[in-house]
């Protein structure tokens, strides 16, 4: 895509659109999930919506791929006691969605199993479902969380990282 093309796109989007896209109460029902989900396994799930690229990945041509491995290490989703932290990652200007897990998890699924994943989640936000999509992800990230890593009995899961989704 030409550069000056892609930079207005990015530069159109803004708060305001996530703002519509995943109000506040999307955000705290979404929060709630992720609470909830991680009572049930000792993964951490971390959800960014960002309206579109910072000016300096668009200059350097980088992708939404690039953008969100930089978050999960900049918000330390790496950073878990059992290396099982996921990060999704939704960038609006190019209806891009990525899921980035840390190596432990990565072991225990395998790249196709995330690859299921995004397909109903691409369905819903191509619908203008994003909440419902957020919400979706979580659930099927939970159960495989819930599959590789669950809780024993009366164990408890120290809350790493917010639960709350990153708006940017």
């Amino acid at each position: 895509m030409n550069r000056i093309l892609r930079l207005l796109r990015h530069r159109w989007w803004d708060e305001a659109d996530v703002g519509r896209a995943v109000p506040a109460a999307a955000l705290s029902r979404i929060e709630a999930r992720v609470a909830e989900s991680e009572r049930g396994h000792s993964g951490e799930i971390r959800v960014v919506v960002e309206a579109g690229l910072p000016l300096s990945y668009l200059w350097k041509r980088l992708s939404p791929r690039q953008r969100a491995v930089m978050l999960f290490g900049k918000l330390r989703v790496w950073d878990t006691e059992h290396n099982n932290g996921v990060l999704v990652y939704l960038l609006l200007a190019e209806h891009a969605i990525e899921i980035v897990a840390d190596r432990g998890l990565a072991r225990a699924v395998s790249p196709a199993e995330f690859e299921a994943l995004l397909g109903p989640m691409r369905e819903a936000f191509r619908a203008g479902r994003f909440e419902q999509g957020l919400l979706l992800t979580i659930d099927r990230l939970d159960a495989l969380l819930r599959q590789h890593f669950a809780l024993a009995e009366g164990q408890r899961n120290p809350n790493e990282l917010p639960d709350r989704p990153l708006v940017q």
